[in-house]
């Protein structure tokens, strides 16, 4: 995901650079979260189309974002992809080649978003009282939409309804790093583990911009194919 999500962040950067210098772009619709899947294959159940008025939500309904996250095909798709690149790059020489070790390839991959997702959506959101969704800003210069968009993984909404450090994102992935160590015999040392924290950071952040675009996105492809 890590790659296919600053791909698609580099294109998008490229479309907001144009926006920027055109006229700011009325509302989106209440209901503009560009589909539950971007490129039908990357998850987007998170996306929520606007912050105001801000309507919190319960413990269940953050696991539920988590659960949908996390279980969706699109996730399992991603393993599977980022497994069999990891497989050929020989990244863990320990899982071993052939079926068996694409199986423990597999694994790790799965088990590296199911556990950042309900640490990042689910388990602190909810012991800091957190909401774990991404809201659009929608409207706007494309530069401004994008300063907002990389900001969010540092700032957040609490349940009241107020702008706070985003610690469920920065604890819940250093959580969830700290878990992978387990299963990742060669990567246990301090250096990996931060290179691998700043890896997902960059990748929610670049995840962020690609849904605070996409929708604009969508629009423009279906305007052109029809």
């Amino acid at each position: 995901m890590r790659k296919v999500c600053l791909f698609l962040a580099s294109y998008v950067l490229a479309f907001s650079t144009v926006s920027a210098q055109q006229p700011a772009t009325p509302p989106n619709p209440a209901d503009d979260t560009g589909g539950k899947r971007i490129l039908w294959v990357i998850p987007n159940f998170r996306t929520s189309p606007t912050l105001n008025p801000y309507v919190p939500i319960a413990p269940k309904e953050k696991f539920k974002i988590a659960s949908q996250d996390s279980f969706d095909r699109g996730t399992i798709a991603l393993a599977a992809a980022f497994a069999g690149q990891s497989m050929l790059s020989n990244s863990n020489r320990s899982f071993g080649e052939g079926v068996p070790g694409y199986a423990k390839y597999f694994g790790a991959a799965y088990g590296d978003f199911v556990i950042g997702n309900y640490m990042t959506e689910g388990v602190f959101p909810t012991l800091l009282h957190q909401d774990p969704r991404y809201f659009r800003r929608g409207k706007g210069k494309g530069l401004a939409r994008l300063g907002y968009a990389t900001s969010r993984i540092f700032v957040t909404v609490h349940d009241s309804g107020r702008l706070e450090p985003n610690y469920s994102e920065l604890l819940g992935n250093s959580a969830a790093v700290a878990i992978s160590m387990a299963y990742y015999r060669e990567n246990r040392d301090v250096g990996d583990a931060v290179s691998k924290l700043g890896g997902q950071l960059a990748v929610d952040m670049a995840s962020n911009v690609i849904k605070e675009f996409w929708p604009d996105l969508s629009r423009k492809f279906s305007k052109k194919h029809n």
